[in-house]
């Protein structure tokens, strides 16, 4: 099969696109024929060699954690799935047209394959952090970059549960993020003032950028312990950190949204699998208002 791999630890141009063997599914696991793939951080990050200390890889190693495709074949212990089915996931390899996934829900019909590959990251990293910090349904959640793709999911998923949501967000944003069903506010320095001005209360807050918003949250919670980042590690604050998925039943959560009122998966950019160093740098250079996609179709 065609694959894109990397056999060092580099910038984006260690990225090659060649031929690589076929894996086979191990128990738990489906084979997916790629129809298209998420491009993450953390992809840039391994490949990059800024996570060596802490997640080494072996290399020849083809990146990607999110993908979505046709059933190929399906490992021992697996049910509910068979051969011939379009779903999305999360797994590993995927840059390459089979990969092998974990944790799998059917593709939402409305959905073409890039919004369906850039689902499911998100969608488990929001619901993780909205479980830590126990967001109830009839209470107000503030998320700190409410545009990106965990920022708006987070802000679907709060929604669908009754919550009342205030989502950070630049002036060319603020219709989109009013669109999921939050009310926008701008970001930055003085965020707890403004939101003041919308509301007396905050039960929870989200931090998804990193940029200092923390403190800002733990002011309008009044806790720390009502604070979650995944995106903040400096640990100067007593916050949720969370960094390690947990909440994979958020693909079928966020699959029946999608078939129900809808559910919204923004696509930024796509590129062809061959192109997978222009995608690392596009990412890299943060100049993609969505997802990131490689697409095989």
């Amino acid at each position: 099969m065609y694959a894109v791999g990397f056999d060092e630890y580099g910038d984006a141009s260690v990225l090659r696109y060649g031929e690589h063997p076929k894996p086979s599914p191990g128990p738990g696991q489906v084979r997916i024929e790629v129809r298209a793939a998420a491009v993450n951080p953390y992809d840039w990050k391994l490949r990059s060699g800024m996570m060596r200390e802490i997640a080494p890889v072996t290399f020849p190693f083809i990146p990607g954690g999110e993908a979505a495709g046709v059933v190929d074949e399906v490992g021992e212990g697996v049910t509910g799935v068979e051969v011939g089915d379009e779903v999305f996931g999360l797994g590993s390899g995927t840059y390459a047209q089979y990969a092998l996934l974990n944790h799998v829900a059917p593709k939402p019909a409305g959905f073409d394959w890039h919004q369906a590959a850039g689902t499911a990251l998100a969608a488990e990293t929001a619901l993780r952090s909205l479980r830590l910090v126990e967001l109830a349904a009839g209470q107000t959640l503030v998320v700190d970059g409410a545009s990106g793709s965990v920022g708006s999911a987070a802000v679907q998923l709060a929604v669908a549960d009754g919550a009342t949501v205030i989502g950070t967000c630049g002036s060319s944003n603020e219709e989109f993020v009013s669109s999921l069903g939050a009310r926008p506010v701008r970001y930055g320095p003085g965020l707890a003032d403004r939101v003041r001005a919308m509301t007396a209360h905050v039960d929870a807050g989200f931090d998804t950028v990193g940029h200092g918003g923390v403190a800002e949250l733990i002011e309008l919670t009044g806790t720390p312990g009502k604070v979650v980042t995944v995106a903040d590690f400096s640990g100067e604050h007593d916050v949720h950190v969370t960094s390690v998925p947990s909440a994979f039943d958020a693909l079928a959560k966020v699959a029946e949204l999608a078939r129900g009122d809808g559910y919204v998966v923004r696509v930024g950019r796509t590129f062809p699998l061959a192109e997978a160093e222009a995608a690392h740098r596009c990412g890299e250079a943060g100049i993609s208002a969505g997802k990131i996609v490689l697409t095989l179709e």
